[in-house]
């Protein structure tokens, strides 16, 4: 029996199988708002098989948007886009979904990719005035974060909070918190983008303590019912930066606090950052927060290509599920092409009965459509 396509408790969710789709950018909302492109996008991969699908960075306000086109959930209008998507998707697929919800910090006023991604200055069009732990930009030379204070970090704070409320409320059935890739949360936790004087900055206990806040008043604020994990960045992989046991550390808070799982990644603090690309590169840091931290479910990420490694992480107990981004924008049928090369069965629409191959009529599970 495929390890990959057991079933996998994610706190009080049972999801069928242990592939994930991991929240990924599309810069295509109006004013935070879904858009019809996230009506096909998140509708195809609805169908994909996946145990999960996790939509993109989702802005807890304006101003922690990463580009003007980032998805938001800070106002009524951008809850009922969403719930429109969330709506046809239930229809036609039994798939759980997740939401994360995201702060930029100081790497937010950029222009989309397909643009340059440039950060944009906050007197130019589009642009606004970013926010961080601590007055330093995220390249030389760039805009200087304003840093928060203690009224902008209650702020904050309120708006993931209520950000969540949202969230519950058109049936969002768990939550993702954004603390990796240089984004706001992940600037707390690193010393680099972390220069504060006060009980925020300095010591690992002091950088860990508004990330912790923030996990607080989320998981207070959604359904006790629904779970509520952390994506966090490994490392910075840069020399006395954040690193593998300040995350351990962070895993064994959050653990205290009810997280029911750690996505693992790593990187984009800082464009000083050495990244040793290689096929399952961030696996280890999974494995070890799981390991170290009392048998956490963690969910590994980056560069998992192929059914047969996917398979491997979860057999050999490296990690608990395995997440794919552009692998499965490449090859939205993924999981069910896993599922034909591992013997294993996913769910798939009665519409697309006819396209199984001859060889796996017994690949294809129905539920709803």
């Amino acid at each position: 029996m495929s390890r990959l396509f057991s079933p996998f408790a994610l706190g009080s969710m049972t999801l069928p199988n242990r592939i994930v789709i991991a929240p990924m950018c599309q810069y295509s909302a109006v004013d935070g708002s879904a858009t019809d492109w996230h009506m096909l996008h998140l509708g195809g991969l609805a169908l994909s098989g996946a145990g999960l699908l996790t939509i993109e960075a989702t802005a807890v306000s304006p101003e922690g948007r990463i580009t003007g086109g980032d998805l938001g959930i800070y106002s009524e209008d951008n809850a009922a886009a969403i719930a429109r998507v969330l709506t046809a998707i239930r229809a036609y697929s039994p798939i759980k979904v997740a939401m994360q919800l995201a702060h930029a910090g100081r790497k937010a006023s950029t222009r989309v990719p397909w643009e340059g991604g440039a950060q944009l200055a906050p007197t130019a069009p589009g642009g606004w005035k970013t926010l961080a732990p601590s007055a330093i930009p995220f390249e030389p030379g760039g805009d200087a974060p304003l840093a928060l204070d203690r009224h902008g970090m209650d702020r904050v704070r309120e708006d993931f909070a209520l950000a969540a409320r949202r969230a519950a409320l058109v049936g969002i059935d768990a939550i993702e918190i954004h603390a990796a890739h240089g984004y706001l949360l992940h600037e707390f936790l690193s010393p680099i983008a972390n220069q504060r004087s006060d009980e925020y900055g300095g010591s690992l206990e002091n950088r860990l303590r508004f990330p912790l806040e923030v996990f607080d008043a989320v998981r207070h604020a959604f359904p006790a019912e629904r779970p509520v994990w952390v994506r966090l960045s490994a490392t910075d992989w840069v020399p006395g930066g954040w690193d593998i046991e300040g995350s351990v550390a962070f895993a064994r808070a959050l653990a205290e606090r009810g997280c029911a799982a750690l996505h693992v990644s790593s990187g984009g603090l800082s464009p000083l950052q050495r990244i040793p690309l290689a096929a399952g590169y961030q696996v280890p840091f999974a494995t070890r927060i799981k390991t170290e931290v009392g048998g956490m479910p963690t969910i590994a990420v980056g560069l998992i290509t192929t059914p047969a490694q996917a398979e491997s992480i979860i057999a050999n107990g490296e990690a608990d599920a395995s997440a794919l981004a552009r692998g499965i924008l490449y090859d939205p049928r993924w999981p069910w092409h896993a599922a034909a090369e591992l013997g294993a069965t996913v769910v798939a629409p009665s519409q697309y009965l006819r396209c199984q191959p001859s060889q796996f009529k017994k690949l294809f599970e129905t539920r709803g459509g």
